[in-house]
């Protein structure tokens, strides 16, 4: 019997999808065509319907976010998920929103991004030695993904932090529920948690290690850099600083401050 037909509204299509791919550029390809999750679809292209007034020249991106950064990073940045006006506008997460503008303006100031500020997908920004990625990749009403569509969502970062796996080092965790979406990630992987299970805090710590014990990943949990986190003082700008540092310390990034 011939094999179904991978339709990207299927709710399996990530889970049949993701495996098959064999870089992280086919990966970010194939995610761009996902509409696995009717709720995250409708709300996505609403919200390109429905534009701010500051956004109305704009032509929404519209689709799942991919991830962004080399395909031979030492360093994962996780995040939660696209912006309505941010990333699901520009195409690239963390890209046109108040969260972005803190992610890269620290990215720069510790060396790991080529400039501080991201605007759009051609603003020229590159990342040294680090990739952002997201447990979910279209942006969720009052940016809330249902546990359903985290799961669903689930085998692209699977298979993305498989692909990254010959070279990744440290994983930077923004926010308690890209630390609850990881762990299962890399549990079904065959990672080993230490005992108790690693509670998410800012600056929390965890290392992990492989099935032969040979092998090791470290994660530092940190506050998201939402605005209302970053207005309330919750995360200052030198808290996001600290935890991007010492993620690339671990993984061997070399430190290269723009400014003191």
């Amino acid at each position: 019997m011939p094999s179904r037909r991978l339709l990207p509204e299927s709710h399996d299509f990530p889970a049949r999808t993701a495996p098959l791919v064999g870089s992280p550029s086919e990966l970010d390809a194939a995610v761009a065509t996902c509409r696995a999750c009717p709720r995250l679809v409708a709300w996505r292209e609403e919200a390109a319907r429905v534009k701010r007034r500051a956004f109305q020249e704009w032509e929404y991106w519209a689709r799942p976010v991919p991830g962004f950064g080399p395909p031979d990073a030492p360093l994962a940045i996780v995040g939660l998920a696209p912006a309505a006006h941010g990333g699901n506008r520009t195409g690239r997460i963390f890209t046109g929103d108040p969260s972005g503008d803190a992610l890269y303006a620290a990215l720069y100031d510790i060396g790991l991004a080529s400039q501080p500020t991201a605007t759009h997908r051609g603003d020229g920004l590159e990342l040294h030695g680090v990739r952002i990625t997201m447990p979910v990749h279209c942006a969720p009403p009052d940016n809330r993904p249902t546990t359903t569509e985290r799961d669903t969502c689930r085998p692209w970062l699977a298979r993305e932090l498989e692909l990254l796996l010959p070279t990744l080092r440290a994983i930077v965790v923004l926010g308690g529920f890209a630390w609850q979406a990881l762990l299962p990630v890399l549990t079904s992987a065959g990672w080993q948690l230490p005992r108790p299970r690693p509670a998410f805090g800012h600056g929390a710590e965890a290392l992990l290690t492989d099935a032969t014990g040979e092998r090791r990943m470290h994660l530092i949990g940190g506050y998201h850099p939402s605005r209302r986190n970053m207005s309330t003082r919750t995360l200052t700008p030198a808290m996001l600083r600290d935890v991007l540092h010492r993620g690339a310390l671990i993984a061997g990034l070399p430190q290269d401050p723009q400014r003191p």
